[in-house]
């Protein structure tokens, strides 16, 4: 019998399994290759239904059968299983992608889109402010402003955070000098780490000491995060208005020429 029910617990969540065909796996495994009848007396299954149990795993990828009298069957290796599992998952995130692209090319989407559009239209400037809650959230939202950009784009946040998210930020900003964007950067945080960053992004970087975490987008959208708390969920606001997004730009830009005069005096 397989005594560690803990075990059994989790390499069923782990694998996808039910809880017979997760008992005959680990009978396998500690076998090395076995009959249906052996399996059946370690793992604790039913006889009756070990066969079925057995040519479930098989169809499944878990279990290899040898012909003979009695047959036999043998457990294929946990770490076969993951690289199998992992390219089932790439697959079928593969699929999903292609079909998901198509859905963009439906008259249903574009009716969609019509209706966005229109209630966008609708809003007033003044009250289209958002909250957003969650890493996921705010970094599609950011990419959906970053898209629309035409003219500017202004970033202040710390060098840790950036240096996190340089791959995600590279393929970005090599996308703003082929727009021929006006890219601003200011970076709180370590000075090793900022010289780092500017190299692999090819754009200047101004050293500040002002701790906060911000992006401006043509001087109209602002998005700011509201709290630098890690062990937190994120939380952000996103302003679109010309006005605020204006003024706010003023007082980074005030702040960054009193920075630099601080460090020539």
């Amino acid at each position: 019998m397989i005594p560690d029910k803990e075990l059994i617990s989790r390499v069923k969540d782990f694998f996808g399994l039910n809880i017979y065909e997760t008992k005959a796996w680990i009978a396998l495994l500690i076998k090395g290759i076995a009959s249906a009848g052996e399996v059946a007396a370690v793992s604790g299954i039913p006889r009756s239904r070990t066969y079925d149990i057995l040519e479930s795993l098989e169809k499944k990828g878990f279990a290899l059968s040898r012909l003979g009298k009695p047959a036999k069957y043998i457990g294929i290796k946990p770490k076969m299983i993951l690289e199998q599992l992992k390219k089932n998952i790439e697959k079928d995130a593969g699929d999903r992608i292609s079909n998901l692209l198509k859905v963009k090319e439906t008259d249903e989407f574009s009716k969609l889109e019509e209706l966005y559009i229109k209630g966008t239209d609708s809003v007033k400037v003044e009250s289209a402010s958002t909250a957003l809650k969650g890493k996921f959230n705010i970094s599609n939202h950011l990419k959906e402003i970053f898209k629309n950009a035409k003219e500017e784009i202004i970033i202040c946040t710390n060098a840790e955070d950036m240096e996190s998210k340089l791959k995600i930020f590279k393929q970005t900003f090599d996308d703003f000098k082929k727009a021929n964007l006006k890219i601003n950067i200011a970076l709180s945080g370590n000075l090793e780490i900022i010289k780092k960053i500017q190299n692999a992004l090819g754009i200047k970087i101004k050293k500040i000491n002002i701790n906060s975490k911000f992006f401006i987008v043509d001087k109209k959208d602002t998005l700011f995060y509201l709290s630098k708390n890690t062990d937190k969920e994120d939380t952000a606001i996103w302003i679109n208005s010309e006005f605020f997004s204006k003024a706010f730009s003023s007082f980074f830009e005030r702040a960054l020429t009193n920075s630099r005069i601080k460090e020539q005096s």
